[in-house]
């Protein structure tokens, strides 16, 4: 193995204490939040609470958990976020698997066009009219079908697919198997890197969504937790009919960075189980042979 000279070293050391800060600044601001969730009413209120709780509370999280208003916008979210991205994974690699085929014609036209969207997105008043027209206006349709098709994960995929051994897919169609069952049988139980990468994308997206729902959903009953917390976080709109939060609610903070904790929960929870496939699939399917 071979020795690092002194200026590598150098180089090395400093490049890790810089990585080291940077992911200090991201963590500690994440750690204040956690501290303030679990803090009491009186220390929030004296501006007390620094990096770890003072007078440790739980009741912060017992009203998130049991306020009808937060729960039914975390299963909104948790709705459009597994529903939507099994769409968009569907949707994307229907699109993506023929165009990463040779023998199809007119591939580099559909190419084109699906370039043009990623250069070149839909401006917001014509999106907004497309809803409108298509009745989805105060459905949770209007957050999943308008990006159902991602055009920078769909040329992750195409280019995953474009990797797959020709021989494969020839073979394949020598048995007698068609486009569809050689799609969903053979290419797609092959590209669970990519897909778990790819689904990540969209999970992520659907999870945050946030602009989307303030423009085309009215209803509160069908807001996804991201506008549930501007609410809370910008118009302090915390009620509760429970005398037991009573105290909380004249200081409404440790709530609100409660509810901020409960909405990051599961994306951290999902990351490690699909860390495994992330650098292989986004390596894999960028990789040109």
């Amino acid at each position: 193995m071979r020795k690092l000279s002194v200026s590598g070293r150098l180089f090395q050391a400093a490049n890790a204490i810089f990585l080291g800060l940077l992911a200090l600044s991201m963590f500690l601001p994440i750690l204040q939040v956690l501290a303030k969730s679990l803090s009491g009413v009186k220390a929030l209120a004296n501006n007390a609470v620094g990096l770890l709780p003072v007078d440790f509370t739980w009741l912060n999280y017992e009203y998130v958990l049991q306020n009808p208003a937060i729960l039914r916008s975390f299963a909104v979210t948790v709705y459009i976020t597994v529903l939507g991205t099994l769409i968009n994974l569907v949707m994307t690699a229907t699109l993506a698997y023929p165009l990463s085929r040779e023998e199809y014609r007119g591939r580099k036209f559909f190419l084109l066009m699906v370039l043009v969207t990623m250069i070149f997105p839909a401006p917001l008043i014509p999106l907004f009219i497309l809803v409108k027209q298509l009745s989805m206006m105060n459905t949770l349709w209007a957050l999943m079908v308008p990006g159902a098709i991602s055009a920078f994960n769909f040329f992750i995929m195409r280019s995953f697919f474009q990797q797959l051994p020709k021989e494969l897919i020839e073979c394949s169609r020598m048995d007698g198997c068609g486009e569809l069952r050689l799609m969903w049988n053979i290419v797609v139980p092959l590209s669970k890197p990519v897909m778990a990468t790819v689904g990540l994308f969209y999970a992520i997206v659907h999870w945050n969504t946030y602009m989307h729902a303030l423009y085309f959903i009215n209803e509160p009953r069908l807001y996804p937790l991201q506008v549930k917390l501007r609410q809370m976080l910008l118009l302090d709109q915390v009620e509760s009919g429970d005398s037991a939060f009573s105290d909380l609610l004249g200081t409404p903070e440790g709530i609100q960075m409660a509810t901020v904790i409960v909405a990051m929960i599961p994306i951290i929870v999902v990351y490690p189980f699909v860390q495994r496939y992330f650098v292989k699939g986004m390596m894999l399917g960028s990789i040109k042979s």
